[in-house]
């Protein structure tokens, strides 16, 4: 008769509390859940603090980044620079020695002297640029490449094995280093 009484006491509470017994369930969870919200809450500033280092990193690697660039664009201007300073300097004899060949011609009676100066001069600047990596490009009777030489004109072909072929070079074509830096310009038989 204790147990009924106590059933009858509570209720008498639910009734004026306006709870159903599912409300009361509900209740009696609540607690429950609000200490995983205080796990939530405890784990926020452990989220919060790991944001916060991945973010730092970020910008620490962001920032390495951008000074990566700055550096290795400094890199490459200083070896353009020192690149052409070097052929310069390679160049600097042979422009002496085409000061010396002016001097010469002016006081020279034999032309076949100044000739041969100049010649050895010319080699000597051929020379110098083949040991910088450039090379002359051979178009007299090969094929016409597009790829390699630019067709001036076309003329009629002196034979049938000429056609489609380079018959004459107007402008000399070079590689640099096995690139090409100038096209050469030329005359293709049809």
């Amino acid at each position: 008769m204790g147990e009924n009484k106590n059933k009858n006491d509570a209720k008498e509470v639910m009734d004026e509390q306006n709870v159903t017994p599912e409300q009361e369930t509900v209740q009696e969870e609540a607690p429950v859940e609000n200490t995983e919200s205080a796990g939530a809450k405890a784990e926020e500033p452990d989220l919060e603090a790991a944001l916060e280092a991945a973010n730092d990193k970020y910008i620490r690697l962001y920032a390495e980044f951008d000074n990566y660039k700055r550096r290795t664009a400094k890199e490459r201007v200083a070896l353009i620079q020192s690149a052409s300073k070097d052929v310069i300097f390679n160049l600097l004899p042979i422009l002496d020695d085409f000061e010396r060949a002016l001097k010469a011609t002016e006081q020279a009676t034999d032309i076949e002297s100044i000739r041969e100066g100049i010649v050895l001069v010319s080699q000597k600047l051929k020379k110098t640029l083949e040991q910088q990596g450039l090379k002359e490009m051979e178009s007299i009777g090969k094929p016409f490449d597009a790829d390699l030489q630019e067709a001036i004109t076309s003329v009629p072909s002196p034979n049938d094995d000429m056609k489609g072929k380079v018959i004459d070079e107007i402008e000399k074509g070079y590689f640099l280093n096995d690139l090409v830096l100038r096209h050469a310009k030329v005359v293709v038989g049809n």
